[in-house]
Order: C-alpha cells, then structure tokens, then sequence
C-alpha cells in the first residue's frame, strides 16, 4: 500500500512538474510581446523580461497614424468576422440538423462528398473564387468575403455538428410531433436549446476563422481602406522593411482582446452536458 501511495504521489507530483513547464513555455512568449509594447524603441529585443520603463507612445502611434488604418481595420474585421458567424453557423446548423434527422435519397452521398471535399485546403479554390467573384463584379467588397466564408462553413462543421445532433434522443422529436410541432419548431424549441455546448464552439469557430485569416482577405479586398488586421498589419511590416516590431506586437495585443474575451465569457457552455439525462426510461 506504502509503495502504491509512493508512486501515486510522484506521477501527481510529475505530472504538476511537466504542467507548469508547458505553462512556462506557452505564457513566456505570450507576455515577452505584451510587455513589448511598452518598451520605448521599435525593437522587441530587451535585456530585460519585464521593462525598465513603461510607455503608452506605441498604443497612440497605432490609433493616430495617417497610414496605418488600425481602428478603421478593426471595425472592418469584426463586421466580417459577426456575420460570418452568424450565416456560417446558421448553414452548419440547418445542413447538419437535416443530415441527422432525416433519411432521404443521397444522404450518404452527400455525406462521403462533405467529407472528401472537407480534405482539400481552401485556398486550392482561390482562383476560381477569384474569377468567380470578377464576373459577378463583387471583388474588394466585404459580402463577398462572407458569403466565401460562410460557404465553406459546412465543410468544416458539419459532422462536428450532426455527431452531437446524433447523440439527442429522438424520442424527444417525437413527443414534439405529437404535440403538433413541426420540423421547424422541433429544430429551434428542441434541439437548439439542448446543443448550447456544440453552438459555442461552432461559432467561436466561425468568429476566430475570418478574424485571423490572410489569404481570402488579400485575394479578395483591393483597396486600403477595405482592408482587415491580417492584410493591414502584413502592410505594415512589408512597407516599413520588418523594423516596426513594437507596434506590430501592439497590434497583435489588441486583435487578441476579442477573442479571449469571448473564450473567457462562453468557457462554461464549452463543458456542459445540457443533454445527460433529457430522455428518461
């Protein structure tokens, strides 16, 4: 017993160790860029981990500089990243709801076809997206960057979606149908309310993606004042020749606050089980 006690307390006691190892190398770089920017100079480099001296001057240069559009950028990026959520989740939620509820002509197909075209990157699609949205006279607008957004949405959550779907007793439905209640009152009274958990992480996931994405946006926006962080802040570091890392770590800082925010705020619905115990006998 001594002995079996004895090795439990040293895989606990490595077990802490190689947690607050991991920790330490995860938050080290994460706070070296937040005290960052409060360093004078234009350097990330500092003999010193925390700053002799603290200065706001980055975060002014950031929201007052004639060509670097931080603010304007920032509005741009969460207009596009809302409505992503919105439209993508919704295109998930309704293909994954009918996917798992109803049997009809070509569902596998339809299922082996979202997950064959799920294994592609997207930006295998570029050019004709590109070509696409050049015909239909829609480049260097923000609808066009939701609508490739939320398009490719489904590919990416659709089984995420249907497989927690899958796991809500259908017993619950039927009780509904008897009461009178139609597909659409069954999807938003019932199943809806019983995915919380699921709903979250699929829009968080629908947020962050457009939030932090380069590729489409640089494909699709033209114009300086179109533009979103990732393309701004590529501008940034390309036309002042990569020197101006103390305001880059800035703008990164900032593009951070939303997101951990929303984790901070949505962490609980992330590991709630609202469907154990729905279904009774």
């Amino acid at each position: 017993m001594r002995q079996r006690k004895k090795k439990g307390i040293l895989r606990l006691t490595l077990s802490y160790i190689t947690l607050v190892i991991i920790s330490i190398c995860c938050l080290y770089p994460a706070l070296w860029v937040v005290f960052g920017t409060f360093r004078p100079g234009r350097s990330l480099y500092s003999k010193s981990f925390i700053p002799k001296k603290f200065t706001l001057v980055h975060y002014k240069e950031l929201f007052h500089s004639d060509t670097f559009l931080f603010a304007h950028w920032y509005m741009n990026t969460f207009k596009i990243a809302f409505f992503t959520m919105l439209l993508g989740t919704s295109l998930i939620l309704l293909t994954s709801y009918a996917l798992s509820r109803f049997r009809f002509r070509w569902r596998k197909q339809a299922l082996s076809t979202l997950l064959i075209l799920g294994m592609f990157p997207g930006f295998m699609s570029m050019i004709a997206i590109f070509l696409l949205l050049k015909e239909l006279n829609m480049l260097d607008t923000h609808i066009a960057l939701i609508l490739v957004y939320s398009a490719g949405a489904p590919l990416a959550g659709t089984f995420v979606a249907k497989g927690f779907f899958d796991t809500i007793p259908r017993s619950l439905d039927e009780a509904a149908r008897i009461d009178g209640a139609s597909n659409w009152h069954v999807f938003t009274r019932i199943i809806l309310p019983l995915s919380r958990p699921m709903l979250t992480y699929i829009a968080l996931l629908q947020f962050v993606g457009p939030w932090v994405d380069y590729i489409f946006a640089r494909l699709i926006l033209r114009t300086k004042e179109q533009w979103t962080l990732a393309v701004g802040l590529w501008d940034l570091l390309d036309s002042r020749q990569n020197s101006d890392f103390a305001m880059f770590a800035t703008a990164t800082v900032l593009i951070a606050v939303p997101i951990t925010i929303l984790f901070m705020l949505l962490q609980r619905l992330l590991v709630e089980g609202l469907t154990s115990g729905a279904s009774k006998g």
